[in-house]
């Protein structure tokens, strides 16, 4: 439980200072958790809100240092506006919007008539001697024209087999089991150096691996593992405790 404070005898910026003193906190410390600059800090602590830019922003400021320093901010705030009589009254709608103020619309004209039915004549006009002088010449032969398919044809029952890109390495995978008889430290890395489990396998789990082109395995206790490497079982010539690292690869395809 934090201290009492009594707040009845006190400004709010002697409870706000008290309180800040109690947690243990510096000026420093409550405007770096509030945002709040030092200097209007220590104003607030000695009720001078001049700093803060209107009562509004006070009374925000003083809510969130009283957060800060383990305060009720909506007592503080209520008790902060008995101290300043009252809190602020809202703003009537009828100072903001003022119903006699007269706004001035232009006057709607209609359409010039007179203008629309020169250019709709205009136009007729023109279309009219495009028709009579285009003749035959609008004419399109289209028995000459022969349209080409957009798609090529490919005789029936013949695949399609894409080609590979040219000058890139096909990537192949390699598969790691391990298992664990006894508890024992192991690292795992890929091609690239990358960390595949790095810390202690417990006695009787199991993990895999996979990764494109190798895997790399480091055993604290090469006797206290199993490996299977692509599905097949790896032998590990090992006494215990003895460590061992080994690097593994992708099986080996056969060609057809």
């Amino acid at each position: 439980m934090g201290e009492a404070f009594v707040v009845q005898e006190q400004s709010i910026g002697a409870m706000l200072a008290a309180a800040r003193h109690a947690a243990g906190l510096t000026v420093e410390q409550v405007s770096a958790a509030t945002r709040i600059r030092e200097a209007i800090i220590h104003g607030l602590e000695q009720d001078d809100g001049s700093q803060c830019g209107g009562d509004f922003y006070t009374r925000g400021h003083v809510k969130a240092v009283a957060k800060a320093v383990g305060l009720d901010p909506e007592a503080t705030v209520h008790l902060y506006d008995q101290q300043h009589g009252g809190a602020p009254r809202p703003v009537a709608a009828s100072a903001v919007f003022q119903a006699d103020k007269k706004i001035n619309v232009p006057e709607r004209r209609g359409p010039n008539w007179t203008m629309a039915l020169g250019v709709a004549l205009a136009i007729v006009v023109v279309f009219g001697m495009m028709r009579v002088l285009g003749g035959a010449s609008d004419q399109v032969r289209t028995a000459d024209v022969q349209v080409a398919s957009a798609r090529p044809k490919v005789p029936p029952n013949m695949p399609v087999q894409p080609k590979p890109a040219a000058g890139k390495a096909v990537k192949r995978t390699v598969t790691v089991e391990i298992k664990a008889k006894r508890s024992s430290y192991v690292q795992a890395h890929d091609a690239m150096g990358r960390k595949l489990f790095s810390g202690t396998l417990k006695a009787g789990k199991s993990d895999t691996w996979s990764a494109d082109d190798k895997v790399s395995v480091l055993l604290a206790d090469a006797s206290a593992v199993t490996l299977q490497v692509n599905g097949k079982k790896v032998k590990l010539d090992a006494g215990r405790g003895e460590m061992l690292r080994r690097s593994f690869g992708p099986p080996k395809t056969t060609e057809r």
